[in-house]
């Protein structure tokens, strides 16, 4: 199944005259684990927050982004918050609560998600990453490695169908980077689920990729 298919997509940040993305055209399939690369200014981080509406830049469009065959821009927010997960570069960005197991219940009482469904959930995605024997920390307490790690299973715990990832790896010391790519090509087995993901450590994922996808200035 298509999950993304791009086409003759172009965007220009407000005030500038010059494309950030220019003709850019391709698609993904479901399950796929796709890697993005480019030099810095190629765009990879405008392409990435253009496939999640919520994070989508101000400017200047033109082409589509279509999810499941439907235009993203018509989707209901409900859909894509759920659907398509996002993990920024900086692990500390994302968290917005102040302990581990409110973080990983933060999504899904946005959801409205009933109280038992979010314990049971909770629960299962702590086991499944480890997270169980530092469930109760605080997030401030946390390594680099960690943050990175509760951020996956924070966006993970909701069940989306495609998670995007902007050089999700890029502050974390080799050993975490490691683990943390360790760990992407364990769900996209385990689950089935879609990676799309920037990475600067291509010598760490391009084995895991089933497409790469090249950005130029």
């Amino acid at each position: 199944m298509e999950l993304f298919k791009i086409e003759n997509l172009n965007f220009t940040y407000a005030g500038r005259d010059v494309h950030t993305l220019e003709a850019i055209s391709f698609s993904v399939e479901q399950g796929n684990f796709v890697v993005l690369f480019g030099e810095s200014g190629s765009g990879k981080t405008t392409l990435l927050k253009m496939l999640k509406p919520e994070l989508t830049p101000h400017g200047e469009k033109t082409g589509a982004v279509y999810y499941k065959g439907n235009d993203l821009d018509d989707l209901d927010q409900g859909i894509t918050a759920g659907e398509i997960g996002y993990v920024m570069q900086n692990p500390e960005s994302q968290i917005v609560t102040d302990k581990v197991w409110h973080e990983l219940a933060f999504g899904l009482e946005n959801l409205g998600k009933n109280p038992s469904v979010i314990r049971r959930k909770v629960g299962e995605i702590a086991n499944y990453f480890g997270i169980h024997t530092w469930f109760r920390k605080k997030t401030t307490e946390l390594s680099g490695g960690q943050k990175q790690l509760l951020n996956l299973a924070s966006v993970l715990v909701m069940e989306p169908d495609v998670i995007v990832l902007d050089e999700p790896t890029s502050q974390l010391d080799p050993i975490a980077a490691a683990n943390f790519i360790h760990t992407l090509e364990k769900v996209n087995r385990d689950f089935g689920l879609t990676i799309i993901m920037a990475e600067h450590r291509l010598e760490d994922v391009l084995a895991l990729a089933d497409q790469v996808i090249l950005l130029e200035q």
